[in-house]
């Protein structure tokens, strides 16, 4: 299959090495991803970035999967030597837990300065991950202000900043960072299909049929049955989006894309996880 996800804007590779520099001053990584797709918005670099800090694991979007998927990647993280933190940023749930956690992460972080002969002093933490999984959304509830600007788009956050979140501890609200190159291309149309990267990098009429193909291999394909009244059946990705757009949209295809993605992820399709864990490995590999 060739590509078809490939974005790297300027701002983002310049945000890259404005961060490379601030990470030289962080103590703590606070790590978002996406509930629905742990795995594939897991960034490659963040290994490299975290080495030498402390790392909290944050899923956002816990809302947009069920009850039974958040147990089973808790117990699979678990495995992995990992405390996932189950978040919906937008409306706050799982948000006192993360900063009890971070502040927690402070005091330990100061305690092992203080052994060292160094002063205490405010730890610093940055909030990492890809564009558009709820990062500023999540800040402005640890800080319960809107101080980082938010919105149902990716690359908002553009510039580097630090803001004050209690007297021991500093955040970093960053910008979504994408890898230079999307080497993984079914990671990256998981990522497309969740809005987690900007709509220059694909186009939804070829994004939407993956979306099908994965709800059928997850069983989950009657969830389009209910949404449309049309049965997936022995259709291809590509066949159910071109039935679907001349059932319902004048035969105009990029509409129905455009509406079977957004459906998707606004939950009109239901709460539906596109990642489910493989079978656990050892060591901190995912």
């Amino acid at each position: 299959m060739g590509s078809l996800i490939q974005w790297y804007p300027g701002h983002i590779a310049k945000a890259e090495r404005a961060l490379r520099e601030q990470l030289k001053q962080v103590d703590l990584i606070l790590e978002v991803r996406d509930a629905r797709i742990p795995l594939a918005s897991h960034h490659p670099q963040m290994a490299q970035w975290a080495r030498g800090k402390q790392r909290l694991l944050v899923l956002n979007r816990v809302d947009m999967i069920q009850e039974g998927d958040r147990q089973r990647w808790s117990q699979w993280f678990s495995r992995q030597d990992e405390v996932p933190f189950f978040t919906n940023a937008q409306r706050g749930q799982g948000i006192r837990m993360l900063q009890n956690a971070a502040l927690k992460a402070g005091t330990t972080i100061n305690q092992r300065r203080q052994q060292r002969g160094m002063q205490a002093r405010a730890v610093r933490a940055v909030v990492l991950g890809f564009p558009n999984v709820g990062k500023s959304a999540l800040i402005n509830r640890l800080l319960q202000q809107r101080v980082a600007e938010s919105a149902a788009r990716p690359g908002v956050t553009r510039q580097l900043r630090w803001i004050r979140i209690s007297p021991i501890l500093e955040l970093l609200d960053a910008p979504g960072i994408l890898p230079a190159n999307l080497q993984d291309q079914q990671a990256a149309i998981k990522l497309a299909i969740c809005d987690d990267i900007g709509e220059a990098a694909y186009d939804p009429c070829r994004i939407a049929p993956e979306l099908v193909a994965l709800l059928k291999d997850l069983k989950q394909e009657h969830r389009l049955k209910d949404r449309y009244d049309l049965a997936v059946g022995d259709r291809s990705g590509e066949s159910y989006l071109y039935d679907l757009a001349q059932q319902r949209y004048h035969g105009n295809l990029e509409r129905a894309a455009r509406q079977l993605l957004q459906d998707y992820r606004r939950g009109q399709l239901g709460a539906i996880a596109l990642e489910q864990p493989p079978p656990s490995r050892l060591g901190n590999e995912q």
